[in-house]
């Protein structure tokens, strides 16, 4: 199978744990320093490590637009995480 290479990926070995290592130049440019903690979902095939901030902010846009049009927030959230899976 060949791999496809993007400027904005890394392949890394997943331990006998299920333990993977975020690559240093991803934590990097996530402000990521030592221990901490991240949020990761699952988008079709694909984990999405997120920083606590980066959700937090998520959610308050969610919340925000929620407020704004009176819709429901679960489907703003479904249509949003459609829109990034399109996206990808």
């Amino acid at each position: 199978m060949s791999e496809v290479h993007h400027p904005n990926t890394e392949r890394v070995a997943i331990d006998a744990a299920g333990r993977l290592v975020v690559p240093a130049r991803f934590r990097r440019a996530m402000g990521l320093r030592g221990r901490g903690t991240v949020v990761v979902g699952m988008v079709g095939d694909s984990l999405h490590v997120h920083t606590v901030d980066g959700a937090l902010e998520r959610l308050q846009r969610l919340a925000r637009r929620k407020k704004a049009d009176d819709g429901s927030a679960v489907d703003a959230f479904i249509a949003e995480r459609r829109d990034e899976a399109e996206r990808e």
